[in-house]
């Protein structure tokens, strides 16, 4: 089904679910200054630490504090100039005729079993996969692809897309409980989402998201759930939601993002680097695909608030084969 292309510019309320914004890049790298060649692994390698990086929505300051390197050693990674010594691993993987994987010990290598199923499924195409993904969720009993749907709603996208705007208006249209999972997880921690990521750390804050998304699936049959944006970077999570909610991407270009963002009164994401939008612009890129899984999107960026929410409230109510 197609999106609807809205636009709403009233859209002040969506929850402080997290800090988004990404940093800019540091003072450079050697690969910059020197003009060096990079190793074709390598420049890979530092693609997809940027691109784990943006999908969770951390700094790059941020990541090198976790990780306990400098911020300079973890740019120097990023543009495709760190520690070459990966490329030996990479030599004794390839004498062993086995993947990089295999050697590190990733548990998709740990048994014969695993080891034919990564087999079986490598270079299969998107829609092969999430018909694998399906299969199996239906067979291990964890749900699987919403052959009837679920009366949970749930709305995901980036911090600014509308979830908490919209979310009620839907909520109170169909008659449903509304929950905004943020306010949720703060429930759980008894302090705020900044606090929980700033005193415990990222793995703490996701075991409370599961948590908060766990009891609003038990507890409530019926719901429309507002979703923190970066709940689909922790797969186990984003399987849970998937499985038991009928699930909606709300769109936004990155300009509305960040001016419904601002327009709440939090600058965060400007004084977190002079690049925000470009920033976000990465952000938005590795979190899409993760997005696009959802069975149905509205895009909030064109038409005023009224035309937005009755292109929601169509396809919901088309969805739950509810009367218009």
């Amino acid at each position: 089904m197609s999106s609807t292309i809205l636009h709403v510019p009233g859209l002040t309320r969506e929850s402080a679910d997290e800090h988004e914004a990404d940093a800019a890049p540091g003072n450079g790298s050697a690969a910059e200054a020197g003009g060096l060649e990079k190793n074709a692994f390598l420049a890979a390698l530092g693609e997809r630490v940027r691109e784990l990086r943006s999908r969770r929505g951390l700094t790059r300051k941020a990541t090198a504090v976790a990780a306990g390197v400098s911020e300079r050693h973890l740019a120097n990674l990023e543009y495709g100039s760190g520690n070459a010594s990966i490329l030996v691993l990479l030599q004794i993987a390839s004498a062993l005729h086995c993947s990089l994987a295999e050697l590190l010990g990733d548990v998709s290598t740990s048994s014969p079993e695993w080891l034919l199923i990564r087999e079986l499924l490598e270079h299969r195409d998107e829609g092969t996969l999430r018909r694998v993904r399906i299969a199996v969720g239906e067979m291990l009993g964890t749900g699987g692809g919403n052959a009837a749907r679920s009366p949970r709603v749930a709305l995901i996208g980036l911090r600014g897309a509308g979830k908490s705007t919209l979310g009620g208006m839907l909520a109170e249209d169909l008659g449903f409980p509304f929950v905004e999972l943020s306010r949720e997880i703060e429930k759980f921690a008894g302090c705020s989402i900044s606090e929980i990521q700033g005193l415990y750390g990222m793995n703490a804050y996701r075991r409370y998201e599961r948590r908060a998304l766990e009891e609003a699936i038990q507890i409530y049959p019926e719901a429309v759930i507002a979703t923190p944006g970066g709940l689909v970077s922790d797969p186990a999570t984003f399987n849970l939601l998937l499985a038991h909610c009928t699930t909606v991407w709300l769109q936004a270009s990155p300009e509305d993002h960040m001016n419904r963002v601002r327009a709440q009164g939090d600058f965060r994401p400007m004084a977190a680097s002079k690049e925000a939008m470009e920033d976000l612009r990465h952000i938005l890129a590795g979190r899409a695909a993760f997005y696009s899984k959802a069975e149905f999107s509205v895009d909030t960026s064109a038409e005023p608030l009224e035309p937005t929410f009755l292109a929601l409230r169509e396809r919901v109510r088309y969805a739950l084969q509810l009367p218009l």
